[in-house]
């Protein structure tokens, strides 16, 4: 199982207002505070770690398919050998891609080699980057296993966890889906 969070930064800089008063106390622990205000860039930080909580919780909950809104319980550990995250008992992998586009994180419970890739998408409505990030991994899925592409389909459970099925019958593999801006990523396990 495999988590992944995309942020597009231009995005994030227009519609995000991070500094406003206890938006950190909100979202971060102290610890996390404290690593935003030692960081040389703030604002990057702040949205590594956010998308960091939120590759976790995405493995989280298809452990444990129960939505719920506590990002601040997702604590975040980052230091010179590894980023993990953890939240009561759980602990998962982490690893984050910075660009000057976006920031990428994509979470795991062991050091697996992922398949992944970020796209640019033509639209910002939710609903239309939703199908093209669902086209992207299924066209890789696709080719990577050598299946009929119109026999793919990206189906949520009723939890809203997605899977990927070949006609009708659920496929053993982990994915996991994500969109912001004008950007869109998928990862898989190693195909």
């Amino acid at each position: 199982m495999i988590g992944t969070d995309i942020i597009d930064i231009v995005e994030a800089k227009k519609t995000s207002n991070w500094e406003r008063p206890r938006f950190l106390e909100k979202l971060f622990t102290s610890n996390e505070q404290q690593l935003i205000q030692n960081s040389e860039n703030k604002f990057i930080m702040v949205w590594r770690l956010w998308s960091m909580k939120e590759a976790a919780y995405k493995l989280y909950i298809q452990l444990n398919p129960d939505r719920f809104y506590s990002p601040k319980k997702f604590e975040c550990d980052i230091n010179a050998t590894s980023l993990k995250v953890t939240y009561k008992a759980f602990q998962c992998f982490i690893s984050t891609k910075i660009t000057e586009e976006y920031i990428l994180s994509e979470a795991s419970l062991l050091p697996h080699k992922m398949v992944s890739s970020v796209f640019k998408l033509a639209s910002k409505d939710y609903k239309s980057q939703s199908k093209m990030s669902r086209e992207a991994l299924i066209l890789s899925v696709s080719k990577k296993c050598n299946l009929v592409k119109s026999n793919l389909k990206i189906l949520k459970s009723e939890s809203g966890i997605p899977s990927i099925y070949y006609n009708s019958k659920r496929l053993n593999i982990s994915m996991s889906l994500s969109h912001h801006g004008h950007y869109g990523s998928y990862a898989t396990v190693s195909l």
